[in-house]
């Protein structure tokens, strides 16, 4: 994690909202008792009074920042890997030459916080938590390549997955947000065993939560003796607890409030680099009119002027976004012409489609820093080339509430954290775009896959039916004291260190 008080980004990253803090004076002396004991303080947006420890049903990053903490990964991604992922207590994992299946081998000596070793069970059980403990979409990814049904653990260090067709990606399939928990889990409260590098002490939904070093963590030994996070829902509530000392590290600060915090003594503004960027759309449904015509879509994302929305909602802290996800991730097609703003293409292309003076809603809320501000210029882009368009806003917390109905909405707001496309496309909506992505993910050789993948963004960049504008950052602000926090695909706190 880079330090931008000097920097004009060109563009940005994403969803992470997260804080870390201290709580040693400054004139405690290096090594005493008091100065070890360290806790870090970390505010985020949070979950609401309905909050739990379960975070295969959590929305929110604070749910995955914390269930990391306390819950190892079996791997992770890492673009700049070998095998594209980084492992954790799963240490290697094999695929057939046929691409049909993969072998995971566990990691000897883990241990949950219960003193039973971690085996196979473990694994496969976890692979399977969400399917059978009824997650949330984004967490089926497991079950929607692998036949977890015919899955299986020979012995107590191997895990054989059968995936539903070949697919040469399963590595990161696996490693997208997979977390290691007991087998037979059906509930996640304070005294779940755990094998990440923090136990919980105490959890109070919509407030806070307090976690503790595990001391027969696998890894490597946090600096930090506690980690309070806390939820802040507000954001403008969780820059002034940094401002008065009441955290030491915030996440999802604002653009605008990112750019006054620059220049306070005492604090510091980071953010994530690419590939870690979050792809902010705004999608059109087009099983409604009048999105079902191509030229409409056509002419909505010709209508938007991304620049403005990287200078006037991110201060120059976002990456112009080409309409397709993934920037800065290896199979990213940057072949593909820049989409410029052109209005004067898109009134022609409106009168083409019979939909001059069309009326739409766009609806949006603040789940992202950034998504309705972008939103509200989107809505005026419209209202230039003749679309008489608004803006619903939800409060916080609401857009992804009822996700069917949010499904089903015509024109929507909606984010993807860092990820390659391949293995997070949601067929459906294209056929043509389905069978490249498919052929992309089985083909034998690696440019076969290459080329099908850049063949089917380009159909997305022709004819799909987002609008994304920008590639937005995880933008944090901390004091000076903290070190160490690293930008994944969610902020990661098991290394920060606070300096006296």
């Amino acid at each position: 994690m880079k330090s931008t008080t000097a920097r004009n980004l060109a563009a940005a990253v994403t969803v992470g909202a997260l804080l870390a803090a201290a709580g040693c004076s400054e004139g405690d002396p290096a090594g005493s008792s008091k100065s070890a004991e360290r806790t870090l303080r970390a505010a985020f947006a949070g979950g609401g009074s309905s909050e739990t420890l379960n975070y295969l049903a959590g929305p929110t990053a604070l749910d995955f920042v914390r269930a990391k903490l306390v819950h190892a990964p079996l791997c992770e991604l890492d673009p700049k890997a070998p095998d594209g992922v980084s492992y954790g207590v799963v240490e290697t994992i094999t695929a057939s030459e046929d691409l049909k299946t993969y072998t995971l081998r566990v990691r000897d000596g883990v241990k949950f916080t219960d003193g039973k070793l971690l085996t196979s069970a473990d694994v496969l059980y976890s692979l399977r938590a969400p399917m059978l403990l009824k997650g949330l979409p984004f967490t089926m990814l497991i079950s929607r390549n692998f036949d977890m049904d015919a899955a299986s653990a020979p012995d107590a260090s191997t895990v054989i997955l059968p995936a539903k067709s070949p697919i040469a990606d399963g590595r990161e399939v696996i490693c997208q947000t997979t977390l290691a928990i007991p087998d037979k889990t059906t509930e996640f409260t304070t005294s779940t065993p755990s094998s990440g590098p923090f136990t919980i002490e105490s959890f109070e939904p919509g407030q806070s939560t307090l976690l503790k070093r595990n001391d027969s963590y696998y890894g490597q030994a946090p600096a930090l003796e506690k980690i309070e996070l806390r939820s802040i829902p507000d954001g403008s509530a969780r820059v002034n607890a940094l401002r008065q000392g009441q955290v030491d590290f915030i996440s999802a600060v604002g653009p605008a409030e990112a750019k006054t915090l620059e220049t306070a003594d005492g604090l510091k503004v980071t953010n994530s680099e690419l590939p870690y960027a979050s792809y902010l759309q705004y999608t059109m449904n087009i099983k409604a009119k009048p999105f079902d015509d191509p030229r409409v879509r056509e002419a909505f994302r010709l209508a938007v002027d991304r620049k403005r929305i990287v200078q006037n909602v991110y201060y120059g802290r976002a990456f112009v976004g080409n309409d397709i996800p993934a920037l800065g991730f290896p199979s990213y097609n940057t072949a593909l012409a820049q989409r410029g703003h052109d209005p004067e293409r898109a009134k022609q292309l409106l009168t083409e489609a019979g939909a001059a003076g069309i009326k739409v809603e766009l609806t949006a809320g603040p789940e992202m820093p950034g998504m309705v501000e972008t939103a509200t210029l989107i809505i005026e882009d419209l209202k230039a080339i003749g679309v008489q368009a608004t803006l619903r806003e939800l409060p916080a917390g609401q857009l992804f509430a009822d996700y069917p109905a949010y499904l089903s909405w015509p024109f929507k707001a909606g984010y993807t954290p860092p990820a390659y496309f391949e293995i997070n496309h949601a067929p459906g909506t294209f056929p043509d775009v389905d069978a490249l992505v498919l052929t992309a993910r089985s083909a034998v050789t690696g440019q076969e896959r290459l080329t099908a993948s850049h063949q089917a963004q380009k159909l997305l960049w022709e004819k799909g039916n987002q609008i994304a504008p920008v590639f937005v950052p995880t933008i944090n602000a901390a004091s000076d004291r903290v070190d160490g926090v690293r930008e994944l695909q969610f902020p990661d706190l098991s290394r920060v260190t606070l300096r006296n």
